[in-house]
């Protein structure tokens, strides 16, 4: 475990796990889950927040076992090189959402804001931003997590506006689609709910991480219910045909708001939303770093700037929507594989091998 001042409330969980869910990933992921399930897609939504609550439970099984972040958990388990091998591929995967979230809201600010902004010039400010916060510490990024969720929350309440022109029949019949096509667009959700993983290394940073469990569910909680409510209000205001030529449908459901003191509110949104992803790729960007330096016992300065090198080349490099989705598409099945079927498989195979080391204790006793 970190010494005490480095370390921070278990209630801050909250914040941490919340923040690092909702990102781009909500401002389209209409489009895809009722591509498969319809108007039963919000069932996949449930469906997808259930079993992202088992899989954190499964973490902190692994977790207030060793009391130790992943990379140690696979060094202790694997060896050093074949632990570090497993590390490297969690760390490729962490930075990969870095990239995918900072890439993707670039995209959204050339189709929606400045079709001509200078893709370098945006992306180095951006950098420079997450240099500082993350080159702060854990407690730092802790901070704009907290911020993050909090100051834009007001966001939210604007998609109380598209309740009045909403269809809420258009929900029904209940179980319209199949137990195959529901479990297709779970699977698809779930890729919404990615990126609560890193808690797996900020875990030592909590001060009694065993009080931080419900704090961790009851942040996945509030994503669910947001995804929840913002797909509803889509499924009742658009038909299903409408939302297939939709791809960001949230941001399509602000062009109805009309204040007085602004006309497209969409820019207000789009432009606010940054304070929203800013603590998924600080998050990102920290676990990548901490990961490299507990493998390689490396200055995490070093690290860092190395990092945030690959982070601005990669998003120059990624030209076109098809090749956004592409990189998106490998990014979401390396992690859903990690997540869904790596993890609860580690935690059985750690307990697994304590069991069988107690058995020989006991035996040469």
């Amino acid at each position: 475990m970190e010494k005490k001042e480095l370390q921070i409330s278990p209630f801050l969980v909250f914040f941490l796990i919340h923040s690092v869910q909702v990102g781009v990933g909500i401002l389209g992921y209409q489009r895809i889950i009722i591509d498969s399930a319809g108007n039963d897609a919000w069932m996949a939504v449930i469906a997808a927040g259930i079993a992202v609550s088992i899989i954190i439970w499964f973490m902190y099984l692994l977790l207030n076992k060793h009391q130790k972040d992943l990379v140690q958990i696979h060094r202790d388990l694997f060896g050093k090189w074949v632990g570090g091998l497993l590390s490297l591929i969690w760390i490729i995967y962490w930075l990969l959402i870095g990239i995918i979230v900072l890439r993707s809201y670039i995209e959204i600010v050339q189709v929606w804001v400045f079709p001509t902004i200078n893709l370098f010039m945006f992306s180095l400010f951006f950098i420079i931003l997450v240099y500082y916060c993350v080159n702060g510490g854990f407690r730092i990024v802790t901070g704009i997590s907290f911020f993050g969720v909090l100051i834009p929350m007001y966001i939210f309440l604007t998609f109380f506006f598209p309740i009045e022109y909403t269809e809420f029949r258009n929900l029904l019949p209940v179980w319209n689609h199949s137990i195959k096509e529901i479990t297709i667009a779970s699977k698809d959700m779930m890729l919404g709910y990615l990126g609560f993983s890193t808690l797996l290394m900020y875990y030592p940073y909590i001060k009694h991480p065993n009080k931080s469990q419900k704090w961790a569910h009851l942040g996945h909680l509030l994503t669910v219910i947001i995804y929840l409510f913002i797909l509803v209000i889509t499924i009742g205001y658009f038909s299903e045909q409408q939302v297939s030529k939709h791809i960001w449908a949230t941001l399509s459901l602000w062009k109805i708001i009309e204040m007085p003191f602004v006309e497209r509110f969409e820019y207000i949104g789009i432009t606010s939303w940054i304070l929203i992803i800013l603590p998924n790729i600080c998050l990102s960007v920290w676990a990548a770093t901490r990961g490299v330096q507990r493998i390689f016992n490396i200055k995490p300065k070093k690290v860092m700037i190395i990092m945030l090198i690959i982070l601005i080349c990669s998003t120059i490099a990624i030209k076109g929507r098809v090749n956004i989705e592409r990189i998106n598409s490998y990014m979401s099945i390396l992690g859903l594989c990690l997540v869904s079927i790596y993890i609860p498989l580690l935690t059985l195979l750690s307990f697994l091998l304590s069991k069988i080391r107690r058995t020989k204790i006991g035996k040469g006793t």
